[in-house]
């Protein structure tokens, strides 16, 4: 009888393992090597969450307001202080104001030292070694003046040496005034394809050229960097921007124009 009773109980528990079936919610009965298909059929969390819940949407950076463009400033001239450091090593000191015309939106000061900058960088005139540079006072003796003007003031002031600029270009004058349009300044030109500072050292190491008697030159290849002398305001003809008359210690030069 207990033999009989034994085997009963041996049949039922067998039946009962082999018709096991996973619990209820997904998870499997334990098992040292639980099948593939058990790790596909579990969600897998990816750090996002699930329903309707998102992460908040963030707001893109705001793009810098464009410097604002005074078409006419005042008229009138504030003239920067000083005397500043002389730039270069070697040849005679070649002195020159700066002024800023009132109203324009551009601190004298500001606009005096980023040309002091320029005009004393290693790349700038003074490299060739025939010369150097200091900026002074309104009343100390100068042999040219650098200007910062209006659209209209500039225009108008280059109109003087019959030079047309249709209140978009810098010039240079005879009686060594070196007008710079703020416009340009500010804003540079449509696809110039560098950084406003390139355009800024350009602006002023061009004019101040043309005081040094530098004449324009063109673009020696498409795809080389411009001539300093190169008119770039007008246009690239293939060369890329540059700001500089010297590189690598050089003097780069293109085929000089008389346009």
């Amino acid at each position: 009888m207990r033999r009989r009773r034994a085997l009963v109980v041996s049949i039922v528990l067998a039946s009962a393992l082999i018709g096991a079936e996973p619990a209820r919610g997904g998870d499997l009965v334990h098992s040292a090597n639980p099948p593939l298909t058990a790790n596909l059929a579990r969600p897998v969390s990816v750090g996002w969450p699930a329903g309707p819940a998102r992460l908040a949407a963030r707001p893109l950076p705001a793009e810098p307001a464009a410097p604002a463009v005074v078409r006419a400033g005042a008229g009138t001239f504030t003239f920067a202080s000083g005397p500043g450091q002389v730039a270069g090593q070697v040849g005679p000191v070649v002195q020159y104001r700066v002024a800023v015309e009132d109203g324009v939106g551009v601190a004298v000061d500001a606009f005096a030292t980023a040309v002091e900058m320029i005009l004393g960088d290693a790349r700038s005139w003074t490299a060739g070694g025939t010369l150097r540079l200091q900026r002074v006072a309104a009343t100390d003796p100068a042999q040219f003046t650098i200007y910062l003007a209006s659209p209209i003031t500039s225009e108008a002031m280059c109109r003087e040496d019959w030079l047309e600029t249709g209140g978009f270009t810098n010039c240079r004058l005879q009686d060594g005034r070196v007008v710079i349009n703020s416009a340009r300044w500010l804003t540079a030109v449509p696809d110039y394809g560098a950084p406003l500072e390139t355009y800024q050292a350009y602006a002023v190491n061009h004019e101040v050229g043309h005081q040094l008697g530098f004449g324009h030159e063109r673009c020696p290849e498409p795809g080389q960097p411009a001539p300093v002398m190169q008119q770039q305001t007008l246009g690239m003809d293939g060369c890329g921007a540059n700001g500089w008359p010297y590189l690598a210690g050089q003097r780069y030069a293109g085929t000089p124009t008389s346009r």
